[in-house]
């Protein structure tokens, strides 16, 4: 990496939903480092290891603020969100 590039920091988005917000701002800076960001999440839900996730932008401790479940029930309240039949599914 040259020393002389500026490198750019993207604000932490407030929706007012604390998991969605970290988990969008982990997702960008693992793509910005050049890792596969769903595989990464994964990686880190599934073991709880932190260091699947990079330190870049302090990602790893953006996402060290939120609990596993947490993550997993906002996953899960997203993809309902958008793939459930009325309250069917």
């Amino acid at each position: 990496m040259d020393a002389f590039n500026t490198m750019k920091l993207t604000p932490l988005q407030d929706t007012g939903n604390e998991a969605q917000d970290i988990l969008m701002y982990v997702y960008h800076a693992l793509q910005a480092k050049g890792y596969d960001p769903i595989t990464q999440i994964v990686g880190y839900i599934i073991s709880g290891d932190p260091t699947y996730i990079t330190s870049y932008n302090q990602a790893r401790s953006m996402i060290c603020r939120l609990e596993r479940d947490e993550i997993l029930e906002e996953l899960v309240r997203y993809y309902l969100s958008g793939h459930a039949d009325g309250g069917n599914a």
